[in-house]
């Protein structure tokens, strides 16, 4: 994986990369050479391989959309026409990202481009695709503010916004306050922290939002830069304020300084609840915190392995079955993130849903097409791995192009392992305050 230069270029075809290549049909693998009539389909595949967002979600996005490439091939691709992937570091700056989508888009001619993890990289990137009338489908960057009030008719994003994190994380306080804590949710304090950019500033604000309605204070608000090398001041508000609730928008450098700098400077609280993102790296938090993180929790698309695939769609179990398997075997984790299932997720619903139907119909794979079938997918609630539907808002919606059928959950670590708390038909039992051994539990 080059790490240097302008980009990292992958041909992903016929299960490349993931050892499948003997397994694919003679007949599928006999095809993905140009022949006319049998010319493989090409995509972009935009993610930040290097850089903080690396570590963040951006590495196990790539490498999720990677199976659901192969995946696609081994089953044939569109009619025996294998799907092959240009792909593209943003380096965790936006200024690659944008270079990048301008050399996707025009030097290598390409109709549509997949990926983007960071909604700082979204907000630029959106406009520049719909001015060049390519698609842009967005498999990761969350921020409410990339689609809303855009009326956008060539970015697409499957998966959840900001506002449906806030919703969640706030709920279950509001929910389980006077049963888990002994308070009215009215005297519940909040704080938030968040990183500057969109992705953090639209977490807050929607979260600010979510407590002003419910008439539960928030004591503090706060950004910060997510590549500050010191939070010491903030811990010091934190611990003047003394929240009840701490909500951190963050990365994983800003996330992991925080929790360092927390610990040290004796900051307590009933419970934490993080926003996607670094929080959703559970392996890798874990690895550097061990029990610390034990109760706290999380909110974001749901990885499948936390579903009952019992309950999915039919064929969506095994398909999220094969996946689990498949990613596990290549990259040996305990626990698969979010951004793992958000990448094989969102890449397959584009796969299956609209570059099969737009192929098929007009015999090609022009943005036009594949627009017109993104507007066309019905999917049911359980149609997908992650649990939720598929239907996208038309250009005339305040939030064009957002899939509207995509839930989020709130999430709890136990024994570095996730489990749904939130909504309570999809979960168990939340625990709350934080265990009491916990070193950043709030003594009584």
């Amino acid at each position: 994986m080059e790490r240097n230069g302008t980009s990292r270029r992958t041909l992903l075809q016929a299960g490349a990369g993931l050892g499948l290549a003997a397994s694919v049909p003679a007949t599928a693998r006999a095809q993905t050479a140009p022949a006319r009539g049998g010319d493989p389909l090409r995509v972009g595949l935009l993610t930040d391989l290097s850089g903080p967002f690396a570590g963040a979600g951006s590495v196990p996005l790539f490498n999720g959309s990677e199976v659901a490439i192969a995946l696609f091939n081994e089953r044939g691709g569109v009619d025996g026409r294998p799907v092959v992937a240009v792909s593209a570091d943003s380096q965790s700056k936006a200024d690659v990202a944008i270079n990048e989508a301008e050399r996707l888009l025009g030097q290598e001619g390409l109709e549509v481009v997949m990926g983007v993890y960071s909604s700082a990289h979204a907000v630029p990137l959106s406009g520049r695709f719909e001015a060049q009338k390519k698609i842009m489908w967005i498999t990761s960057a969350i921020a409410t503010a990339v689609l809303k009030d855009k009326h956008f008719r060539y970015v697409f994003r499957p998966t959840v916004h900001s506002d449906q994190y806030a919703e969640g994380t706030v709920s279950v306080v509001h929910e389980q306050a006077q049963k888990k804590l002994g308070m009215a949710p009215e005297k519940v304090k909040l704080a938030v922290i968040y990183e500057d950019g969109p992705y953090g500033t639209g977490v807050s604000s929607a979260i600010e939002a979510n407590a002003r309605k419910r008439n539960m204070p928030v004591v503090l608000k706060e950004a910060y830069s997510a590549t500050t090398p010191d939070l010491s001041t903030l811990v010091t508000k934190l611990r003047r304020e003394r929240p009840d609730i701490v909500y951190q928008v963050g990365y994983n450098p800003d996330i992991t300084l925080f929790l360092r700098q927390a610990r040290s400077g004796g900051l307590r609280f009933r419970m934490l609840f993080g926003h996607g993102a670094g929080w959703s790296q559970i392996d890798r938090l874990w690895e550097t915190f061990g029990k610390d993180l034990q109760g706290m929790c999380n909110a974001d698309p749901a990885a499948t392995q936390m579903l009952d695939w019992e309950k999915l769609q039919p064929g969506v179990g095994d398909l999220a079955k094969t996946f689990v398997a498949r990613y596990q075997a290549k990259h040996k984790m305990n626990d698969l993130p979010t951004h793992a299932s958000m990448g094989f997720n969102n890449t397959w619903i584009f796969l299956e849903h609209v570059l099969k139907p737009a192929v098929r119909k007009t015999g090609g794979m022009t943005a036009e097409a594949l627009r017109e079938a993104a507007l066309q997918v019905d999917v049911p609630e359980g149609g997908t791995i992650q649990g939720y539907g598929v239907k996208f808002e038309p250009p005339e919606s305040a939030m064009a192009g957002q899939n509207s059928r995509s839930i989020c959950v709130v999430m709890q670590f136990d024994n570095a392992k996730s489990h749904v708390i939130w909504p309570a038909s999809l979960g168990r039992e939340p625990v709350l305050p934080l265990p009491p051994d916990n070193p950043y539990a709030l003594r009584s």
